[in-house]
């Protein structure tokens, strides 16, 4: 296959189907929206949305020393994550920069699941399979054995209940159990990225169409619909998430994201990027680097990542993420600001629209937190 022929999920077909308009991402043929992305965003707030997200890039590492390597290769203490668990974690490089933010499933004693983001799969798989040298342990990429089918909203654990035998009550959210829907083996993660209550569905890709099938017959008399890659980016911007490539970038320590917490300095040993990242840490502590912030637009034009944010005509940060919220009813973003101008409150911000200082509040994120 060329690198230009993007790549088709098992539920391509389906997609046509249902009218998805598609688009590429990260060489993944996508659906972007079946209908109205507003549409989509308000089910997945208020009822339920499906998803397929089988272009996220499943990578697996088994051995006697899977659990030391991970706590080499990455910046969490992957040791200490429980048998049936997840943890959200990076992998750095040695200059600290981050290559990717990840989530790690524990499947097993010596038994892990490393679920990248699509763009980063395959620089994840080789970094994982480079600093696996020395240790007993094996790197699979296993990016063609699972299809991933997302259940997301406030209807979705009455949805699963009805066509899985897992016992979702139990299952606490950042865990993962192996059980059967529709009929068919799954890996069950109370995992998601919308800010709302759901499931992510590991199964093999001959099973995804059944799977898909059975909750949306499930899910229709209580309001699911199909939803795509627009609304699941409009849904992580409220939620407060990083998006890789926006928020998190290879020039960025954890630290300069303010995600400074996934590093675990105490852990036993060396791992890579430990040095520079202590000194990031310091540094941080010192002189605090930008910040993460929401912005909510007092008006109606929408910031794009890259804009500049000014205050009294000078430069104090940058859009990273721009979107109008369908929740908030306004446009929104997060922006990394100078420390001076990132208290919640803080009066004259804007963001520079094409040479216009539109006016922005400063709040902090997330901007939309479900209730419980």
């Amino acid at each position: 296959m060329s690198s230009t022929t993007p790549r088709l999920t098992a539920l391509d077909a389906l997609h046509r189907s249902l009218g998805a308009t598609m688009t590429d991402f990260a060489g993944w043929d996508m659906p972007l929206r079946y209908g109205s992305e507003r549409d989509e965003h308000l089910a997945v707030r208020t009822k339920a949305g499906l998803f397929d997200l089988s272009h996220m890039g499943e990578i697996t590492v088994t051995g006697p020393q899977a659990a030391e390597l991970l706590a080499f290769a990455l910046v969490g203490n992957i040791a200490t994550v429980g048998v049936g668990r997840a943890r959200y974690t990076m992998i750095c490089q040695e200059d600290g920069g981050i290559l990717d933010d990840l989530i790690v499933y524990r499947l097993a004693e010596h038994e892990f699941m490393v679920v990248a983001n699509a763009s980063n799969a395959q620089v994840v798989l080789d970094a994982l399979t480079e600093r696996a040298a020395g240790f007993d342990a094996l790197v699979r990429d296993d990016r063609d054995a699972y299809a991933l089918i997302a259940v997301q909203g406030p209807e979705s654990p009455g949805i699963l209940a009805s066509v899985t035998d897992a016992d979702l009550d139990g299952l606490k959210y950042y865990a993962g159990l192996p059980g059967t829907v529709a009929g068919v083996p799954a890996l069950i993660a109370r995992t998601g990225y919308t800010g709302e209550d759901g499931f992510e569905l590991f199964v093999a890709p001959a099973d995804a169409e059944k799977v898909w099938q059975a909750l949306t017959d499930a899910g229709t008399p209580v309001g699911l619909i199909p939803c795509g890659l627009s609304c699941r980016d409009t849904l992580r911007l409220e939620a407060g998430m990083p998006l890789y490539g926006h928020e998190l970038t290879t020039s960025l320590t954890p630290f300069d994201a303010g995600l400074g917490r996934v590093v675990k300095f105490e852990k036993e040993g060396d791992f890579v990027g430990r040095t520079a990242l202590q000194e990031a840490a310091e540094r941080a502590e010192q002189n605090p680097p930008r910040v993460l912030v929401g912005l909510i637009a007092e008006g109606r034009r929408v910031p794009r990542a890259g804009y500049p944010v000014v205050s009294d005509g000078q430069v104090v940060g940058e859009i990273t993420s721009g979107a109008p919220s369908p929740t908030l009813g306004k446009p929104i973003a997060m922006a990394y600001v100078d420390a001076a101008h990132a208290a919640p409150g803080t009066t004259g911000v804007g963001v520079d629209i094409r040479g216009t200082h539109e006016p922005y509040e400063v709040v902090a994120l997330p901007f939309y937190k479900r209730r419980k």
